[in-house]
């Protein structure tokens, strides 16, 4: 029997950048193992996810248009207790009804314990048609949307509108029906770089289609390589190496559709600030890409990644810069704001700042520290009074400007507000 590949795109609105890998990675799985069962495969199936801003697809390889044939064998109740007299018994005349059987039409098998009466017979295979749309249908229920939606006046719901519905089996369209939507083949491309509606001419053509005609990316480990690569060559170029986590490259990798990575800069007295405050709010706010010189010191340059790509990024790049030069100022006046108390002066306002409600405030919190850290100091045979002082301020930047509108930062801005208030070392790397 001859096979295709068979390819369903559900064509949607801009999709949650932080779940769009898992929520592809679903779909696809999902949908093969459907295929799986219902026997049109040979095989573990093979197939490719795709997934970027405004859509879900799967690619699956040598998929039958057919099932086979196969052969059913429906048991019933044991040889033992299925004849009385030589007359079937109930429980055998009630099996052979329900089968549609005759009792001469029936066999006897084991079960692996006992022998049985059973009814033999084959099951013609049916069109993929007929089993798809069950399939695609329990795929899109099974993914893990915490929140869904509906749309327009549609009572259909899934996490974001779907527009378009693709289902492709070699070049023929397959009729099904999901989410309110008639399989097709026909999709839409980048909202900004693509022109028009494009006809996937088969199921083999479409990532191809997609980048030529689209300016769209569709793979998202593609994507991901792609920006990796772009942002390391950047970064290579101005000797440095990119300050950024898998999350991030994840998330930017799931907001764009055809990547352009731009470089882009901002004024150097912003450097003045701890660089992990300047870091925290460019990763954070706006997704850019931190840069760090040779010595792990933050540059006043930086990479972001566009998707849109012209003759003239200009204008992207200053739109961006003066973007990001408010969140740098917002974070240069709570540094400056802070140092205008220091730790010790913030203690009291700790009284109002619950811990637990069954144990406290923070202020309590730290006589505990106090007198523990003390006790543990001495018995080690360290500087104790050091460590009742590290102890006594290790939760006061809690109240400061910088850690109320960056809490990962406490421990953090700790060290570097003791540091100005003139602590020693020690005491500021131990409130970090």
């Amino acid at each position: 029997m001859t096979t295709q590949t068979l390819l369903i795109e559900l064509l949607t609105e801009e999709l949650p950048p932080k779940a769009l890998n898992n929520l592809g990675n679903h779909f696809a799985a999902s949908v093969a193992e459907g295929l799986e069962k219902a026997q049109l495969i040979d095989g573990a199936a093979e197939y490719t996810a795709y997934a970027s801003p405004r859509r879900l697809a799967v690619q699956v390889k040598n998929v039958k248009a057919v099932q086979a044939d196969q052969k059913i064998v429906k048991k019933g109740p044991a040889v033992a207790n299925a004849m009385k007299d030589g007359a079937p018994t109930k429980a055998l005349e009630g099996f052979a009804r329900g089968a549609g059987a005759k009792i001469e039409d029936l066999t006897i098998v084991h079960d692996g314990k006992q022998d049985v009466y059973a009814y033999e017979y084959v099951q013609t295979g049916k069109p993929l048609g007929e089993l798809l749309e069950d399939i695609i249908n329990q795929a899109v229920k099974k993914l893990p949307i915490p929140k869904v939606m509906r749309w327009g006046s549609s009572t259909f719901t899934f996490v974001r509108p779907v527009h378009g519905l693709i289902v492709l089996h070699g070049d023929n369209i397959v009729n099904v029906s999901v989410l309110g939507l008639q399989s097709g083949n026909k999709t839409l491309g980048h909202r900004f770089l693509s022109s028009g509606e494009i006809t996937i001419e088969n199921a083999d053509s479409y990532a191809t289609q997609m980048l030529e005609q689209g300016k769209v990316v569709a793979s998202f480990a593609e994507r991901k390589a792609a920006i990796q690569t772009a942002l390391n060559e950047q970064a290579g170029r101005l000797k440095a190496t990119v300050a950024a986590d898998e999350a991030l490259l994840d998330e930017v990798t799931a907001l764009v559709e055809w990547p352009v990575v731009l470089e882009a800069g901002f004024e150097e007295h912003f450097l003045a600030v701890p660089q992990e405050c300047l870091i925290l709010t460019m990763q954070q706010n706006q997704k850019y890409f931190p840069l760090l010189d040779q010595n792990g010191k933050l540059m006043n340059r930086f990479l972001l990644v566009s998707n849109l790509q012209t003759e003239d990024p200009s204008h992207i790049i200053q739109g961006n810069e003066r973007v990001l030069r408010a969140r740098l100022s917002d974070a240069e006046f709570f540094y400056k704001q802070d140092q205008k108390a220091t730790l010790e002066s913030r203690l009291p306002k700790l009284s109002s700042v619950v811990y637990h409600n069954k144990i406290g405030s923070q202020a309590e919190r730290i006589e505990r520290l106090q007198s523990i850290a003390a006790h543990i100091a001495k018995a080690l045979g360290a500087d104790a009074a050091a460590a009742e002082r590290a102890a006594r301020l290790a939760k006061a930047d809690l109240v400061t400007e910088m850690v109320g509108e960056f809490p990962e930062l406490q421990g953090t801005m700790g060290k570097y507000y003791a540091r100005l208030d003139g602590e020693t070392e020690e005491i500021a790397e131990a409130i970090e």
